[in-house]
């Protein structure tokens, strides 16, 4: 499918790894030129390189921290006009309870997962609707809207970050300007990879044991953990023709864990 996007060019924040550096190459299969960032140096480069090599387009690495303004600057200089935004991070870690989290990690948190989203998108916005064309997507977690102890850390802040989406969506979608968010549910990642492996070897298990234990106790009704290029194909699907008039929507992919009537 042409989602008409070739020769755009797209700027992605947190792209080294998982579901970000699948976004990375759904666009860059799409013929999208793309500036990708993260803050450690060799896995992004290794990416960078990867994504160019198979699909023959620019693919600009950028060591930064999209969380703090040094970082979005130097972003914002390598693609100062891009057309696509796409953002993402590692999820913070798992927590136990309420009392697991102090002020000095939220405000961390919050930088990476809240407000460098929102800065990165309040500098683009403006000139992406003076071109008429414009797409956002932030790559969030499912705990947004189903909350949970264990993702104190994640949910609030990515549900914050989506009613402010919603919120400024309604006065860009008349530029051709969306943002969206897809809310993802347990991926085979390095971030669950690290996690679970962590857990096997406190409990004296293998990975396996602990991935399989985890899908039936949380009850995952597809009964396995995604593959992040689902979430990197719906990304560049919302960037595409054929989903102009989607926007102000958090999505949910997870395998069926979370659903309602509407």
């Amino acid at each position: 499918m042409d989602l008409g996007l070739s020769g755009k060019t797209a700027l992605l924040a947190g792209a080294s790894a998982g579901m970000g550096k699948e976004a990375a190459r759904a666009l860059a299969r799409e013929g999208v030129s793309l500036v990708i960032s993260a803050r450690g140096a060799d896995r992004l480069h290794a990416t960078a390189q990867e994504i160019a090599g198979e699909s023959g387009v620019s693919v600009v690495p950028v060591v930064a921290d999209h969380g703090t303004a040094e970082g979005r600057a130097a972003l914002l200089a390598a693609c100062p006009a891009p057309d696509i935004l796409i953002v993402t991070c590692s999820p913070p870690r798992a927590t136990t309870g309420y009392r697991d989290v102090e002020a000095a990690e939220w405000m961390e948190t919050l930088e990476a997962t809240l407000v460098g989203p929102i800065e990165l998108a309040r500098l683009v916005l403006d000139g992406m609707a003076e071109r008429k064309f414009g797409r956002i997507v932030n790559i969030g977690t499912g705990a947004a809207k189903n909350p949970h102890e264990m993702r104190l850390l994640s949910g609030p802040a990515r549900a914050a970050l989506a009613n402010w989406q919603v919120a400024v969506s309604k006065r860009l979608i008349r530029d051709n300007v969306t943002i969206n968010s897809v809310l993802p549910g347990m991926f085979d990642t390095p971030g669950s990879r690290d996690m679970l492996e962590a857990r096997a070897a406190k409990r004296g298990t293998s990975f396996e044991e602990e991935k399989r234990h985890f899908i039936d106790t949380i009850g995952i009704p597809a009964g396995r953990f995604g593959d992040p290029a689902d979430v990197g194909a719906f990304c560049a699907m919302l960037c595409g023709r054929y989903a102009s008039f989607v926007t102000g929507q958090s999505i949910i992919i997870d395998g069926g864990l979370i659903n309602a009537v509407f």
